[in-house]
C-alpha cells in the first residue's frame, strides 16, 4: 500500500494524515461526523454540538504552508457552514465558510474543504457560522508551527496547549435564536468554560495540565466566547507572550492578560514554583458580577491541592487598554518566511483610502439591530460571492451602500435610521487602507477581518479625526486579525487588500453579527486570473438564483 492508499484509509478512520502528492507541500487529511449530543458545561445538561464526540472539537496541527482537508458530514437537522477564523485562504475565499461566500451544507449530507495555511504560523479557532449554532459549540483550536527551517525566537516548548476560553448559555442555541429573532437581546450568558467545562475550584477537579517542575510549556489562549472578554491568569506564574494572531512580539511578561472576543494570544509559562496543584483562571470582564472559571495545572509528583485563593482580575478598561499600547511586534524575528517581520515597513506607505466605520444599534420594525454607517447585513439567499462570479450580483445585492465617511445625524446609539440590506464594500484590489472604527456605545467591541491580518496602530478614547494620525505606532504594532474597540472609543488600523476574493469585517460577538454588525470588501482582481485567485472549486454546493445556471468560464494563468 503506498502513502496516498494509507493516508485515504486514514481518512475513513477519521485519523489525521500527512502525505506529499506530486511534491506539493504537506497534506493533513480530517474527517468530521458533526452531531448533536448532551453535555454539562455549566453542570446543567444540555445539547451541543460535537464533532467526532468532542466538544470542543478537535485540534487542527499543522505547519506553515500545508494543505488541510476537513470532509464535514452534518449528520444535524439543519444546514451547517465552519470558518477558520484568522486562517487567510490566499486567493481562495471560497472556503471561507460564511453565508456570504458559501452555500450550507445540508443535513445528512457532507462537504469536504480544501484550504492551505499558507505562509502563516501561530493560532487560531475554528467554529460555525449558521445560525447560532457558535452558542452550541462545534469550535475547536488550530496550531500552525514554523517549518523546520525558520527560526522561532524561543526554545522549543516541553508540550503545547490549546485554551479555548470563553461565556456560555444555558440556553440551547434554539432558544436563542427565538430570542433574537423575536427583537430581543441574548442578555448575560450563564457562566464561562475553560476547554468544555468550569471546574468547581474546590480541589476535587481532575486536572487538565500537567507540567514537570524546571520545564516550559506554551499555552495558546483563544477566547471562543460570544459577548464577554475574558481576563486569563494562573495561580503563581507569570505569562510570557510570544505570539498574537500569527505574529511573534516582544517577549513581555505579564500577570495577567485581558482576550477579547475572536482573540488568540500564545503565553509561555515555566513551572517553577512549588510543586502541587495550581488554577488557571478565566474571568469576564467589564461585568457587573464576574463569571469565573478555574482549570487546575498539576505538577508531576507534585503534592497539595490549589489554593482557594483565586488571583484577582484587573479592574476597568483603562487597565486593559495600556496592556494593549504594551504589546509590540518583535521585528528582529521571523514568522512563516525567514525574512525578519520588521522588514516590512507598513508605516511608510501612503494610505490609498481611509474608510471610518461607525457602529450603531436601534430597533427596525420594532427588532432589535446592529447596523455599520447606518446599515445592518442581511444574508441574501444566494452568497454574495457566487452571485459575483456567476455575474448576477445585480439581482442579489447593490455595493457600496455606505460611505467611507459616515457621521450619526444623531451621534446616539438607537436613534439614526437603520437599514437592511447586504452590506458589500467594492474594495480596490492591493490598495493600502486605514480602517477607523468607532463606537459610540457602552460595551467593548471586538472586530475580524477575514482574509488578511492588519496593523493594529492605535486604541484612543473619544471620536477619531485625521489629526489621531499623529498618534499611530507605526513602526512596531502587531500583525494580526482582530481588533477591539472600548466604550466611546475608536481604533485605527492599516492593511494591504492584496488577496482577491470576497472578506468578511464582522462583529466578534455572537449577538452582533447575526443582528447586522458584518459586512463584505469584495476585492476582485481586475484581471480575472488564477494567478490571483483560485476557480471556484468543482465540488462547491449551488443555492439561490444561480443553483441550475451554467457555470461560468473558469479563470485562466495569464
Amino acid at each position: 500500500m503506498n502513502n496516498r492508499s494509507r493516508c485515504m484509509l486514514a481518512i475513513l478512520l477519521a485519523i489525521t494524515c500527512n502525505v506529499f502528492v506530486n511534491g506539493e507541500d504537506p497534506y493533513l487529511f480530517h474527517e468530521w461526523k458533526v452531531t448533536y449530543g448532551t453535555v454539562s458545561p455549566l453542570g446543567v445538561p444540555q445539547k451541543v454540538i460535537l464533532i467526532n464526540g468532542q466538544f470542543p472539537g478537535p485540534r487542527i496541527n499543522g505547519t506553515s504552508n500545508n494543505n488541510v482537508v476537513v470532509n464535514v458530514f452534518n449528520q444535524l437537522d439543519e444546514p451547517l457552514l465552519f470558518t477558520w477564523s484568522g486562517i487567510q485562504q490566499r486567493k481562495n475565499s471560497w472556503q471561507e465558510g460564511t453565508l456570504g461566500t458559501n452555500c450550507p451544507i445540508p443535513p445528512g449530507s457532507n462537504f469536504t474543504y480544501r484550504f492551505q495555511v499558507k505562509d502563516q504560523i501561530g493560532s487560531y479557532y475554528y467554529y460555525p457560522t449558521t445560525s447560532l449554532h457558535r452558542a452550541a459549540g462545534g469550535y475547536g483550536g488550530i496550531s500552525v508551527l514554523s517549518r523546520a527551517l525558520i527560526p522561532v525566537p524561543f526554545d522549543t516548548p516541553e508540550a503545547d496547549h490549546m485554551v479555548l476560553v470563553g461565556d456560555w448559555y444555558t440556553k440551547s442555541h434554539t432558544e436563542l435564536k427565538s430570542l433574537l429573532d423575536s427583537g430581543r437581546a441574548l442578555g448575560r450568558p450563564q457562566g464561562v468554560i475553560i476547554n468544555g467545562k468550569s471546574g468547581k475550584g474546590d480541589g476535587k477537579d481532575e486536572p487538565m495540565f500537567t507540567m514537570t517542575p524546571g520545564k516550559t510549556y506554551r499555552f495558546r489562549f483563544c477566547n471562543v466566547g460570544m459577548k464577554d472578554s475574558i481576563n486569563v491568569r494562573i495561580q503563581g506564574h507569570t505569562l510570557k507572550l510570544v505570539e498574537i494572531e500569527g505574529s511573534h512580539t516582544v517577549q513581555n511578561v505579564y500577570e495577567s492578560l485581558d482576550v477579547h472576543l475572536g482573540q488568540c494570544f500564545s503565553v509561555l509559562v515555566t513551572a517553577d514554583q512549588e510543586p502541587k496543584d495550581y488554577f488557571l483562571v478565566a474571568s469576564t470582564r467589564f461585568t457587573k458580577e464576574p463569571h469565573v472559571a478555574t482549570a487546575t495545572l498539576r505538577y508531576a509528583n507534585g503534592k497539595g491541592p490549589a489554593s482557594p485563593e483565586l488571583p484577582k482580575a484587573p479592574e476597568g478598561w483603562a487597565w486593559s487598554l495600556n496592556q494593549f499600547r504594551s504589546f509590540r511586534w518583535n521585528l528582529t524575528a521571523s514568522a512563516a518566511r525567514p525574512n525578519p517581520q520588521g522588514s516590512y515597513h507598513y508605516g511608510q506607505i501612503n494610505i490609498t483610502r481611509t474608510i471610518k466605520l461607525v457602529t450603531s444599534a436601534g430597533k427596525v420594525d420594532g427588532k432589535l439591530r446592529y447596523a455599520v454607517n447606518g446599515v445592518s447585513h442581511v444574508d441574501p439567499t444566494t452568497p454574495i460571492k457566487l452571485a459575483e462570479y456567476y455575474k448576477v450580483a445585480d439581482k442579489v445585492f447593490k455595493y457600496d451602500l455606505i460611505k467611507d465617511e459616515y457621521e450619526p445625524s444623531t451621534g446616539k446609539e438607537g436613534q439614526d435610521k437603520i437599514t437592511l440590506a447586504p452590506n458589500v464594500v467594492n474594495a480596490t484590489y492591493r490598495n493600502f487602507v486605514e480602517i477607523i472604527f468607532e463606537n459610540p456605545g457602552k460595551s467593548v467591541q471586538s472586530w475580524h477581518l477575514a482574509g488578511h491580518s492588519f496593523f493594529a496602530v492605535a486604541i484612543e478614547p473619544g471620536k477619531w479625526t485625521p489629526e489621531k494620525r499623529r498618534n499611530y505606532n507605526l513602526l512596531d504594532a502587531v500583525s494580526r486579525n482582530t481588533i477591539q474597540i472600548y466604550p466611546k472609543s475608536w481604533a485605527a488600523v492599516m492593511t494591504t487588500l492584496d488577496n482577491a476574493g470576497l472578506w468578511n469585517l464582522r462583529s466578534n460577538a455572537l449577538e452582533r453579527s447575526y443582528l447586522g454588525h458584518q459586512l463584505y470588501f469584495s476585492v476582485l482582481s481586475p484581471n480575472y486570473s488564477l494567478k490571483d485567485e483560485y476557480n471556484m472549486p468543482d465540488n462547491d454546493l449551488m443555492c439561490g438564483i444561480i443553483k441550475d445556471m451554467p457555470k461560468p468560464t473558469p479563470y485562466k494563468a495569464n
